[in-house]
């Protein structure tokens, strides 16, 4: 299930305070200006940077 549009709107990058992307086939939340992915796990967003992967190159 997507991240919900009105949810996705006030969530920002808990570093940077940046817009985030929902991507959802890897169902993950994407902060380009960091290159970070949080994960969406049971429908909740994990915004812990412990938890965010690193973006590849070409992501």
């Amino acid at each position: 299930m997507p991240v919900d549009k009105r949810l996705l709107a006030i969530l920002v990058c808990p570093i940077c305070k940046g817009r985030l992307e929902y991507e959802g086939e890897a169902d993950e939340l994407i902060c380009r200006a960091d290159g970070l992915a949080y994960p969406v796990r049971d429908d909740i967003p994990v915004m812990l940077e412990s938890e965010a992967r690193s973006l590849s190159e070409g992501e």
